[in-house]
C-alpha cells in the first residue's frame, strides 16, 4: 500500500532510497560530485519498499556553488576560441549532468508505487550520468578549471520537481529534457571540433550517443504508464503545464538518434513542425 506522509520518513540505512536521499541532501562539494557507490540493485535487501512518498522540492548545494535564477547567454561559436568560454560551456554542461542524475534519484524517492524494475532503471541512467560528469570533471581539470568556479542554473529542478505523476516524469525528462540533448550535443560537439577542441567533441558526442539508451527507456515506460503506443499528441498531452514540445528540440532535428531511440518517423516529423524554441546558428566546419 503507498503511504504518503507529510513529515520526511527516513527510510531504513542502508537501502538504495537512503543512498538517493543521501545524494540528494549532500552539503560536501567533493560527496556531491564523486558519491559513493550505491548499494546493490539486484539484492532484496537493498529496497526499503515501505512505499514512502518522499519528494523533494530541490537538492542541497554546497555553500560554495553560486545558484542563479538567470542564466548566462551560451557562448557564441567564435567565442570558443577561448578556453575560458569552453570552459564555461563545460561548466553548464556537468551541471546538467549533476541535475540529471538528482532527478533520476528524485524520481525513484517521489513515485516509490512504480515497478521495481522502473526503480533499478532509474539507478543505472543515474550512475550513467555521474560518469559523464566525471568526464566533464577531467577536461575541466585538463583545461585547469574546477567545477564552482562558475555560477549555476538548477533549470532542470525548477520543472522537472513539479511532476506530479511517473508519466510526466519520463515524458519532460526523458523524452523531452534528454531528447532535446541529442541535438544540442551534436551541436555543440561540432562547435568544439570547429575551434579545434577534439577531446571535448569527444566527450559531447559520447554522451550523445550513451543518451540514446536513455530516451529509450523513456518511451519504453511512457508506453506503460500511459498504456499506449508514444504519439506526440500523447506526449504533448502529458508534459507539465505551461511546457510545450517547441521546447525540447534544436535544429537540424538528431533524427538519426532519435530513431534509435525508437521514436517513430511521425513523431518526428510532428516535433519538427512545432519550431524550437531558439534556432540556433552554427559555423560551418
Amino acid at each position: 500500500m503507498l503511504v504518503r506522509v507529510n513529515s520526511w520518513n527516513e527510510p531504513a540505512a542502508g537501502t538504495v532510497e537512503a543512498w538517493a536521499l543521501r545524494f540528494l541532501r549532500c552539503e560536501d562539494a567533493v560527496a556531491k560530485l564523486r558519491p559513493s557507490a550505491p548499494p546493490e540493485l539486484a539484492d532484496d535487501s537493498s529496497w526499503t519498499e515501505d512505499g514512502v512518498v518522499r519528494r523533494l522540492a530541490q537538492a542541497t548545494r554546497p555553500a560554495a556553488w553560486r545558484v542563479v535564477g538567470r542564466a548566462e547567454k551560451a557562448a557564441k561559436p567564435g567565442a570558443l576560441a577561448r578556453v575560458e568560454e569552453r570552459v564555461r560551456m563545460l561548466h553548464t554542461f556537468a551541471h546538467h549532468e549533476l541535475q540529471a542524475a538528482e532527478l533520476f534519484a528524485w524520481a525513484l524517492l517521489a513515485f516509490p508505487e512504480t515497478p521495481r524494475a522502473f526503480r533499478a532503471g532509474l539507478m543505472k541512467l543515474l550512475g550513467e550520468e555521474l560518469r559523464h560528469l566525471a568526464l566533464y570533471l577531467e577536461r575541466l581539470d585538463a583545461l585547469g578549471a574546477r567545477f564552482g568556479q562558475h555560477q549555476v542554473r538548477d533549470w532542470f529542478w525548477q520543472r522537472v520537481s513539479a511532476c506530479s505523476t511517473p508519466l510526466e516524469f519520463v515524458a519532460l525528462q526523458g523524452i523531452g529534457l534528454e531528447g532535446a540533448n541529442l541535438e544540442h550535443a551534436a551541436r555543440w560537439a561540432q562547435l568544439f571540433r570547429n575551434v579545434g577542441d577534439e577531446e571535448s567533441a569527444a566527450i559531447i558526442t559520447t554522451i550523445e550517443r550513451e543518451e540514446i539508451g536513455h530516451v529509450a527507456f523513456a518511451r519504453h515506460w511512457f508506453e506503460h504508464f500511459s498504456g499506449a503506443p508514444l504519439s506526440f499528441e500523447r506526449w504533448s498531452r502529458a508534459l507539465p503545464s505551461p511546457l510545450t514540445p517547441a521546447l525540447f528540440h534544436g535544429t537540424p532535428l538528431n533524427t538519426a538518434a532519435r530513431s534509435a531511440a525508437g521514436l517513430e518517423r511521425e513523431f518526428l516529423e510532428q516535433l519538427a513542425r512545432t519550431g524550437p524554441a531558439v534556432r540556433p546558428r552554427v559555423s560551418a566546419p
